[in-house]
């Protein structure tokens, strides 16, 4: 599968477009209703074939829920349910129940079989109406969905999902196996050595942030100022995510190009956002190694991960002992075997490209190669 976003061209007709959004957030809300006064009246979860159905009932009663393509409910409908099932199997690790919703917040609807048409050129058309879009490279392979997505500023995407047949071989061309050592001070630390340093884009604009949202917060809700205000900020915070969005994609391509394999350590970045909180959302580690797969299943590289558990900063990269404790403020310890002395991030990183080499049937990596661990 391979997903492909659009612009859409900004229009008057948008307008329905942004009306199926605002309707289909109106179903969800109902839907919700439903699933709560239903466990009140029977103590069960209501089936999503029942509430298809009964929402397929209302909706011909209702001109404004007519609005949105009937397959587009059914997706409201999956998601809800898809939200419950991780709430029953999850509810011990914290995972809540989906929840009401803002009509004007809500983001999207979906459209599988039916409902669109890609017309020649740049045009697509969407129910009755014919939308044009910024088509930066051609649509390959078989269309599974079309979703239509509003962000904060007003504007509208088009995002497809594509049914991609074509499976990369992988290739060695440089033949060098890498690792990274994630932390809250480096970005990335390689085993050689080398650092690299994440530019931190939240923390940058930070003032600018807290500037535009004082604003917004002593504007008069409701008026055309707060509203004004509103989009500042959000176009303030979607400057952000567009340069850490660019940073993340010129580092995958500069480490694919430098390594044919690399290795990472899972980790549970929920928890660590509970430690360190804003920081961790600043560096963004899952959106970066989200945009290194798909870098490097493009480029037919590897990308490895070991598990979370395995003691990659208490291991000797150099004998292989292993100590029974090592506190996370320690950076720097010594071998009491062989009298290294290790850096903690290094060693790391080291002892993963170790394991990940293993993993992909390489064996003993030379020094000279690099290794990840986040």
């Amino acid at each position: 599968m391979k997903t492909l976003k659009f612009k859409l061209y900004q229009h008057k007709r948008n307008r329905f477009l942004k009306r199926s959004i605002n309707a289909a957030g109106v179903i969800y809300n109902h839907c919700i209703a439903l699933h709560k006064r239903y466990y009140r009246m029977w103590g069960k979860h209501l089936n999503c074939g029942k509430l298809q159905a009964h929402i397929a009932k209302i909706r011909k009663r209702n001109p404004f829920w007519q609005s949105v393509g009937s397959q587009a409910v059914q997706d409201v409908c999956q998601r809800i349910e898809k939200a419950y099932q991780l709430f029953f199997k999850h509810n011990k690790k914290g995972v809540r129940p989906p929840r009401f919703k803002k009509v004007k917040k809500y983001k999207s609807f979906t459209l599988k079989q039916a409902g669109y048409k890609f017309l020649g050129s740049n045009r697509v058309k969407i129910g009755q109406k014919v939308y044009q879009y910024w088509k930066s490279r051609e649509i390959e392979g078989k269309v599974k969905t079309l979703t239509i997505k509003r962000t904060p500023l007003g504007e509208l995407f088009l995002v497809v999902v594509v049914d991609d047949c074509f499976e990369p071989e992988v290739k060695s061309t440089t033949g060098n196996i890498a690792g990274f050592d994630f932390g809250l001070k480096t970005f990335l630390t390689c085993s050689d050595g080398t650092k690299i340093e994440s530019p931190q884009f939240l923390k940058q604009s930070l003032n600018a942030i807290k500037i535009v949202n004082r604003h917004h917060s002593k504007k008069l809700k409701g008026s055309s100022n707060r509203e004004r205000a509103r989009k500042n900020l959000a176009r303030a915070h979607e400057d952000i995510a567009n340069r850490r969005t660019d940073w993340f994609w010129k580092l995958a391509h500069d480490l694919t190009d430098r390594f044919d394999v690399l290795c990472f350590e899972t980790l549970n970045l929920k928890g660590i956002k509970r430690l360190w909180g804003r920081k961790v959302s600043d560096l963004a580690l899952r959106d970066f190694l989200d945009i290194l797969e798909w870098v490097a299943s493009k480029l037919g590289k590897q990308v490895v991960y070991i598990d979370q558990w395995y003691p990659s900063s208490k291991i000797c990269s150099c004998c292989g002992h292993v100590l029974e404790s090592l506190d996370l403020s320690v950076r720097e310890w010594r071998c009491p075997v062989c009298q290294s002395v290790n850096g903690r991030d290094e060693n790391a990183a080291k002892n993963i490209q170790t394991v990940g080499a293993s993993m992909v049937g390489l064996g003993d990596v030379r020094q000279s190669e690099t290794a990840i661990a986040v």
